[in-house]
């Protein structure tokens, strides 16, 4: 199965992309024209359960925040608040964590809710992250991985920067099943569509947020990418129902 998943391209498809180069400017695009209210958008069409899934997602790595000398990595970390999370469970405040995204707008806004801590920011391109191999021992992607043009490089490139033995979190959106499930589509495809426009101004967006819930991988599938990449122990744990998950997965190798 592994070499059948990696012999197909699978990434995020924006309305009117025709490769990976052109669905990622178009991702792009689409991040800095929401970004002025991309936090207000989130808390509101998430009712704040957002801020508890961060939470959630950090504290699951306290036994490597927790460590003065840890580096640590958020990806695609947007408006910063997965990076501020991770900071909050930190050693004394923070062990070096940077937070990295390929949207300036974004990371503007992340930078000036950061004032006065020691997080570092950097712009840069999740699927060519300027950084030396075997680096961090935590790399976090909350909400943002899905909107990567191709998840399998995307995770190769995660790996590649990890050091032996670092671990992963990808936190995103999930589709639950059961009665819950149906309700929940309606209410991620045309309820929150139209309240995220209403609120943002900027239609595009919005509409591209349930599509590309959709185009995701379901929990086994995206295991099973996460395994070809060369991690292991790769687990899943479904948040509210399965509305959002956890992956989680430690590179292959002892620790240094």
């Amino acid at each position: 199965m592994s070499q059948e998943i990696n012999s197909r391209i699978v990434g995020a498809a924006p309305a009117g992309a025709r490769d990976t180069e052109s669905a990622g400017r178009a991702v792009r695009e689409m991040f800095t024209s929401i970004a002025p209210r991309y936090d207000l958008v989130n808390h509101v069409l998430s009712l704040n359960t957002d801020r508890f899934w961060w939470w959630r997602a950090a504290r699951t790595f306290d036994s490597i925040l927790t460590r003065p000398d840890a580096r640590v990595l958020d990806l695609c970390c947007g408006t910063g608040d997965m990076t501020f999370a991770l900071r909050r469970r930190a050693y004394n405040g923070s062990p070096q964590i940077v937070g990295a995204d390929f949207s300036h707008a974004m990371l503007q806004r992340a930078a000036v809710k950061g004032r006065g801590t020691s997080l570092a920011w950097i712009e840069a391109d999740a699927l060519q992250l300027p950084f030396p191999d075997a680096h961090f021992d935590l790399i976090t992607a909350a909400f943002g991985f899905r909107n990567l043009a191709d998840y399998d490089a995307g995770l190769r490139e995660i790996v590649r920067v990890l050091r032996p033995g670092g671990e992963c979190g990808i936190l995103d959106f999930g589709e639950p099943r059961g009665l819950l499930g149906k309700f929940y589509r309606v209410y991620f495809k045309h309820v929150l569509p139209a309240i995220g426009t209403v609120i943002s101004g900027v239609q595009g967006p919005y509409r591209y947020l349930p599509a590309s819930v959709e185009r995701f991988p379901p929990p086994e599938e995206m295991l099973e990418r996460m395994r070809a990449a060369g991690f292991r122990e790769a687990s899943w744990t479904p948040y509210t129902f399965g509305v959002a998950g956890l992956y989680r997965g430690a590179k292959e190798g002892q620790k240094l």
